[in-house]
């Protein structure tokens, strides 16, 4: 029986969506769980770890991310408690932590995976753009998971036994990477990565100021607020809601493009989106090729109505 790790990350102290995912795919092996948590208190999160083995608490006088030190740590961890497999998120910060791991765990890594066996240690993930997918298997040592987002049916467990808690040290050990500073984004925005529902706008847009229309969109349908890298490029969206093979991968439920053309670097970043809805003023855009619903015509007409007619839809 292999022992599964997890790799429990926290964004501000907030318990990520996407956790969820993660408990709920180790639980339905049946295999022994234990999850890993860096901060300096775990009882907020207990009640969502119910229905695992243990709870590792990494403990430290500062646990600011540090790459160097979060991956160390994990090596360790992954030694003293025997873990055959470890999952994490396919997040900003797992896409750099796991290859870490994997280089200072001597272990496999497959990233970005759409769907994962743990009993067999296999993978499915897209390659070449998203046009394959292809399935690994990793049959020594340590197998690493980075799980994309959204991609997992959420299951509550009926369990009430709390896990058990261990307590590790961080590794205080040298940087060999630093991070000087975090700039925050000023606005509390949904993250991509985990949002049910996009509204994204290409250079069609014109400007920034009219990113308005999509963001009064976006809120009535509670979703977050993308942009193609020709509007991030044209400096009418921040880099932070760039979607595409250059900016952040999403799976959302619905994903709304509108003024985007549809090219396969942006694509690439969507197409496992569960429906996907274009408006474009070209009929021969190539977004249409690959949306499920498209509709002709011009965005600052069409968005507003749209707005509207969900508002009456979820009044």
């Amino acid at each position: 029986m292999a022992n599964i790790g997890l790799y429990i990350e926290l964004k501000e102290g907030v318990f990520k969506k996407s956790n969820r995912e993660l408990l709920s795919l180790a639980r339905k092996s049946g295999q022994p769980v234990h999850a890993v948590l860096f901060c300096p208190d775990v009882q907020p999160y207990l009640e969502e770890l119910k229905g695992i083995q243990t709870v590792i608490q990494v403990q430290g006088a500062d646990l600011t991310y540090q790459p160097d030190r979060y991956a160390r740590t994990l090596a360790a961890i992954i030694q003293e408690f025997k873990l055959d497999i470890v999952c994490g998120i396919f997040s900003a910060q797992g896409k750099d932590l796991f290859p870490r791991l994997a280089a200072k765990a001597k272990a496999g890594l497959v990233n970005d995976c759409l769907a994962v066996d743990l009993d067999n240690r296999k993978a499915i993930k897209p390659v070449y753009s998203g046009k394959l997918l292809a399935e690994y298997q990793i049959d020594a040592g340590t197998a690493l998971f980075t799980i994309r987002p959204n991609v997992i049916a959420v299951e509550t467990t009926t369990a009430t036994k709390a896990p058990e808690i261990k307590t590790v040290t961080l590794d205080n050990g040298e940087l060999q990477t630093k991070i000087v500073s975090v700039e925050k984004s000023a606005s509390q925005k949904i993250d991509l990565t985990e949002a049910e529902i996009i509204v994204s706008g290409g250079r069609a847009m014109k400007g920034k100021e009219n990113f308005a229309i999509l963001e009064d969109l976006a809120k009535v349908l509670n979703g977050g607020l993308g942009a193609s890298r020709a509007a991030v490029d044209a400096e009418y969206a921040s880099a932070d809601m760039q979607v595409g093979q250059t900016g952040k991968v999403v799976n959302p439920k619905l994903y709304i493009a509108c003024g985007i053309s549809g090219a396969i670097q942006h694509f690439v970043g969507m197409k496992t989106s569960k429906i996907i809805v274009a408006v474009n003023k070209d009929p021969e855009a190539p977004i249409f090729k690959k949306a499920d619903y498209g509709i002709v015509g011009d965005l600052f007409t069409i968005v507003p109505l749209l707005k509207e007619e969900f508002k009456k839809v979820l009044s």
